[in-house]
């Protein structure tokens, strides 16, 4: 990274009179924002979490009159009981925590070494959770206890949606609401067709394949799902992911045969993007297919979504109807390659700021 930038862009060192009371500023600060998990699988924390997730307006856009009786009477006395033992099956015992909150942590350190190697303690960077702890706020209002008076949010989504890009942005703008001295901020845009993440994709792909004793016919390309509602009302989602799956075909050299795009995760009784991860995995089985592979190219880091559903669940589905070998290939995490993503986004939007 070239940071020998021109005159004017430069942050001078703060001078205060004598007598003044200490000020911190001059700094830049990256924060890092995720969905969020449970702080433990026990029926009341999987209800606190599922409750302030299901109660956004951004992810559920029914009328208050109905889904308030729905969610309260119905949803979070059945699901916590139940998403809990999934969480349990994944979780990370030794901190105990869930998986997400252990990748995105070690994202967020690693930004920092490779930031400080480039630019000294000029950048700090921190992390945070829409959903559950660290929260937006909190981690935000760090940073500028630190001295940060230029602030780069960076959702960790490639794809971008209201239900998650949006959602965790609209949890900063609405701290930076209550501050009397605001940061400048800047949002870091969807990296759907970036080509450092495309080709870390398919990087990631290929060496995972090489470890497998066998080779798949056919290797799905799994999105999160999301209301077809939410197509038609203008979220880009669907279209960014149809990008970054065409895109990666390109750069692997396959036909689109091989590489199959498809939508998991979702529930109610609404229609969904299609075709649907599970049921085309049972299709495949029954179709003859006795080798498959799936990945997650829609998250960051994994979670509930890709260790428990996709790799469990699906690989049950899977066997259950005539498969014999299946393989999940892990998000990108904070491996190198994924980690030459998030730099790559940090140093981009960071012009001009460092």
């Amino acid at each position: 990274m070239n940071i020998n930038v021109p005159l004017g862009t430069q942050t001078s060192p703060v001078r205060l009179p004598a007598d003044h009371r200490p000020v911190k500023a001059g700094r830049v600060g990256v924060l890092l924002m995720n969905l969020g998990t449970p702080e433990a699988t026990d029926y009341w924390s999987m209800r606190r979490y599922l409750k302030e997730f299901l109660s956004d307006r951004r992810v559920i856009e029914t009328s208050r009159w109905i889904w308030w009786p729905i969610l309260n009477l119905i949803i979070l006395t059945i699901r916590p009981g139940k998403k809990g033992k999934d969480y349990d099956a994944i979780w990370n015992k030794e901190r105990n925590e869930g998986p997400l909150k252990t990748i995105t942590r070690s994202q967020a350190e690693q930004l920092q070494t490779r930031m400080t190697a480039l630019v000294g303690d000029k950048v700090v960077v921190d992390w945070g959770m829409r959903y559950g702890f660290p929260d937006v706020k909190g981690r935000l209002q760090a940073l500028l206890d630190q001295g940060c008076d230029r602030i780069l949010l960076v959702p960790l989504y490639p794809q971008y949606a209201a239900p998650t890009s949006a959602t965790a942005c609209d949890q900063a703008f609405k701290a930076l609401m209550e501050m009397r001295w605001q940061p400048a901020v800047r949002v870091s845009p969807p990296y759907h067709d970036d080509p450092v993440y495309i080709r870390a994709l398919a990087d990631s792909i290929r060496a995972k394949l090489a470890t497998l004793e066998f080779e798949p016919e056919v290797v799905l390309c799994s999105f999160h799902g999301s209301l077809k509602d939410y197509l038609l009302k203008g979220d880009p989602y669907y279209c960014h992911c149809h990008k970054t799956w065409r895109l990666l075909l390109e750069e692997l050299g396959w036909k689109p045969d091989r590489l199959v795009m498809t939508f998991q995760s979702r529930f109610g009784p609404d229609e969904w993007l299609k075709p649907y991860t599970d049921e085309t995995v049972e299709a495949l089985a029954k179709r003859g297919i006795k080798r498959m592979a799936i990945l997650a190219p829609g998250f960051s880091a994994d979670c509930l979504e890709t260790l428990e559903e996709l790799d469990v669940e699906n690989r049950e589905i899977f066997m259950e109807h005539g498969g014999e070998q299946f393989a999940y290939v892990p998000c990108l995490n904070d491996s190198p390659e994924g980690m030459q993503v998030i730099q790559a986004i940090a140093e981009r939007e960071l012009k001009g700021w460092i």
